[in-house]
């Protein structure tokens, strides 16, 4: 059904090509997996089988890519439309309408489906995504996961005989996430659809895979076979597969149940160890790890080559990049001599003391028809790290909104600093929280990675070169060249990432931080998290990946329908949720471990 044949892509102005060395073929009815980690190419395999690459991506493509017996290079993706369907990373690039029922539909308008059809898929794709209650909503109103439900259907109703799919379960809440794959294996066993997805949340997906394709490294040649196979060499993997690997177990566990048969010798070591939360506060107070402390040390440097100027606050030393203030305050700061890079800047003269960073008080929020939060209460200690989890629309990312004053609450209190947010002009509040948005690319407007660096080195009052640090020691091998809108979802988070991380700012709000990352990535990530978390700063985030919740965080806040209906330690909250539970707890219950690392320790 797709057959690359020693396929090379090159993008123009870069020295090495993409990926090179592609030769393989994809059978009708196989659902296979591409994996690797961030930035080897795995969204231009995909795009060259839709057409996009090089059609409209540009660049020069070596080889012969085929799909259905047609040659994409001679096909644009328009005639290859009623064959592949695409859903790119971005769920809101791929949306024409405005409503969900007409973004089912206008596929099949566009490919002359009679009306009568077209009613009948729009109603089996509503039903079979969980997607029946948003049928009139307006598409902007919806949550990110909602929104990755609505694009995946709308590729989904023309019936396309293969599947394409960039990550197609990031954004949504484990369940959604279960109904969705189901869906897919569905397709793939009773009509023969193809399927080729990429993701890095494996411990999803790899069940599912009839094959797995890993891309290594960048440019290196594609490494094909069965799941086990390749995970027993794969750079990236679940942590079923780490656990497997520990306990050296062979063949590799996939699944949780497979793992859970051969565990009971696993428990018996473990059973006279006491598990301890690897996201305890008493480890994130606790030295670094040593790559962390590595990076610590060279961006300290970088600090003490390069002391910051005099002044120079988000607004007067570079007026022009307001626009980043404004949708996502950050911090920022003012002063000469020597900072560690995780020190807390201190915050301008105002308010007396608050005991807490943040604090919510009976907080309601109604979105047009929607009531997105009720009487929500939340506090936030200065170096306490908090999840927000819960399904898809459950308030999570309006709650980070109404910390960071972009949503003003219907009742209600909510004070960050000693300050109303929504009331506190964007100059005073940078001061005090910074927001990575689900979106990164909200907050990138420059031409290259270096600009973009050095323009938040100058919003933050920093010293030039800590942006640039940040983004090395969170992604290494973004060049400064490169443009933005070029990175892979996860480079383009990890650099908006490094522009927040850049001013220091007391609260830290993240929406959903590890879409887009891999294991190796988002590793550096949980290290930076847990070094600002131990000099004080207090962490929001809200996220669908247990594996980051049991990691790094302290408590665990649940929300449901608006309403929080969970809020305690993580352990006490994950563990006795089969949705939120991580699969090491899930494997090795009863008994309370979070994390491979927690069992590594245990039995070292």
């Amino acid at each position: 059904m797709i057959r690359f044949e020693d396929v090379s892509v090159t993008y123009e102005g870069a020295a090495e090509p993409s990926v090179t060395g592609v030769d393989l073929e994809v059978c009708e009815g196989e659902l296979v997996l591409l994996a690797g980690p961030s930035g080897v190419g795995k969204s231009t395999v995909l795009g060259a089988v839709s057409g996009l690459v090089p059609h409209f991506t540009g660049g020069t493509l070596r080889g012969r890519v085929t799909v259905a017996g047609r040659d994409t290079r001679t096909h644009q993706p328009r005639e290859l439309a009623d064959v592949v369907g695409t859903v790119g990373q971005d769920p809101l690039a791929h949306f024409v309408t405005d409503t969900v029922e007409d973004e089912l539909a206008y596929g099949m308008e566009s490919l002359g489906l009679a009306p009568e059809v077209m009613r009948r898929r729009v109603e089996e794709t509503l039903d079979l995504l969980g997607l029946a209650g948003l049928r009139d909503r307006p598409i902007a109103t919806l949550s990110g996961g909602q929104r990755q439900r609505v694009a995946i259907g709308s590729v989904l109703t023309p019936h396309p005989r293969v599947l394409v799919l960039d990550e197609p379960t990031s954004a949504l809440d484990p369940a959604a996430a279960e109904e969705v794959l189901a869906v897919l294996q569905r397709l793939v066993h009773d009509l023969g659809t193809t399927v080729l997805m990429a993701e890095h949340r494996l411990e999803r997906v790899i069940q599912y895979a009839d094959r797995v394709i890993l891309l290594p490294a960048p440019g290196a040649a594609p490494v094909t076979g069965a799941p086990a196979e390749v995970m027993a060499v794969s750079p990236v993997y679940p942590p079923v597969v780490a656990l497997g690997r520990l306990a050296g177990w062979s063949p590799l566990p996939l699944t949780v149940r497979d793992a859970r048969r051969r565990a009971a010798g696993l428990r018996e070591r473990l059973a006279a160890r006491t598990p301890h939360s690897a996201a305890a506060p008493s480890e994130s107070a606790a030295a670094p790890s040593e790559s962390a402390a590595a990076f610590a040390r060279s961006a300290a440097a970088a600090v003490e080559n390069h002391p910051p100027a005099d002044g120079g606050g988000a607004f007067g030393a570079a007026p022009d990049r307001t626009r980043r203030a404004a949708p996502v305050p950050a911090g920022t700061g003012t002063g000469t001599g020597r900072r560690s890079l995780f020190r807390r800047r201190s915050p301008a003269a105002g308010p007396g003391p608050v005991a807490h960073t943040a604090e919510v008080r009976s907080l309601s929020v109604r979105r047009d028809r929607v009531q997105a939060l009720r009487q929500v209460d939340l506090t936030v200690a200065p170096g306490e790290t908090i999840a927000l989890m819960g399904r898809n629309g459950a308030g999570k990312s309006t709650l980070l909104g109404s910390l960071v004053g972009l949503v003003e609450p219907s009742a209600g209190t909510v004070l960050v600093g000693g300050l109303v947010p929504h009331r506190t002009p964007p100059g005073d509040l940078v001061r005090r929280v910074g927001l990575v948005p689900q979106d990164p690319r909200d907050l990138l407007y420059a031409d290259t990675v270096a600009a973009e660096c050095a323009a938040a080195d100058r919003d933050a009052g920093a010293a030039p070169g800590t942006c640039r640090a940040l983004v090395s020691g969170l992604l290494p091998g973004i060049a400064d060249d490169t443009h933005p809108r070029d990175l892979s979802e996860g480079q383009c988070l990890t650099l908006a990432l490094a522009v927040v991380l850049t001013a220091r700012p007391p609260l830290l709000l993240l929406d959903e931080p590890t879409r887009g990352l891999d294991y190796a990535a988002k590793a550096r990530l949980i290290a930076v998290l847990r070094e600002l978390a131990a000099e004080g700063h207090a962490i929001v985030l809200a996220t669908h990946d247990v594996e980051l919740a049991a990691e790094l965080v302290h408590r665990v806040v649940l929300l449901a329908e608006g309403e929080v209906i969970a809020d305690g330690p993580t352990d006490d909250i994950v563990v006795s949720s089969p949705s939120f539970a991580p699969q090491v707890t899930k494997i090795l219950a009863p008994q309370r471990w979070l994390t491979v690392a927690e069992v590594r320790e245990a039995l070292a």
